[in-house]
């Protein structure tokens, strides 16, 4: 398994995050909807995919694998705001459905239209030694050739593109990864 290539962005606000979506001149008005976290895996995916000719044809052969330690918790706390009084209780579903942090993958997946695996497991830490064993797992499945990998936390997000070939630039290790992941190059 080779990282075909690989992406970090951070951010300072959500402000920053919509002007740099703003910046990539994209016309994706769902966009606005979204929470940070669904945010940050949008335009991650938007960069490492923006050359490819067939991005927006049906694609079953990649997974779409992410990772963080805070789950939802900014709209899990931005949704309490709608519920927690009785005399001002507004629930949101709009807000709701991001309380569910695999909606990134989801996210992800619509806009590049993926079908394969999606999933969002919650760490308490980076740990590059539990991504890759788990990225490895979703490889045994022999229609998986690609996988999307995602750590994404509050304003910050690294992605690779990992490919099941036998060459590559980057080998997928816990060296490599954690080596990328640390430098955020």
């Amino acid at each position: 398994m080779y990282i075909k290539k690989h992406i970090a962005l951070s951010f300072e606000n959500s402000a920053e995050i919509t002007d740099f979506y703003r910046s990539m001149h994209i016309d994706y008005p769902k966009f606005f909807k979204m929470d940070n976290l669904s945010k940050l895996g949008f335009l991650a995916s938007e960069i490492l995919f923006k050359d490819n000719e067939d991005r927006f044809s049906p694609k079953e052969n990649i997974a779409v694998i992410c990772f963080n330690r805070s789950s939802s918790i900014d709209a899990d706390i931005q949704y309490q705001t709608t519920i927690q009084s009785n005399e001002n209780y507004f629930p949101s579903p709009s807000l709701f459905v991001y309380t569910l942090p695999n909606i990134v993958a989801g996210e992800i997946a619509i806009r590049n239209n993926i079908f394969g695996e999606t999933s969002f497991y919650i760490c308490r830490k980076f740990d590059a030694k539990q991504i890759v064993r788990t990225v490895r797992n979703v490889f045994y499945d022999k229609t998986t050739t690609a996988s999307l990998v995602m750590w994404v936390e509050h304003f910050d997000v690294f992605m690779a593109l990992v490919e099941n070939v036998e060459r590559g630039d980057i080998e997928f290790n816990v060296n490599n990864l954690d080596i990328l992941y640390n430098k955020k190059v």
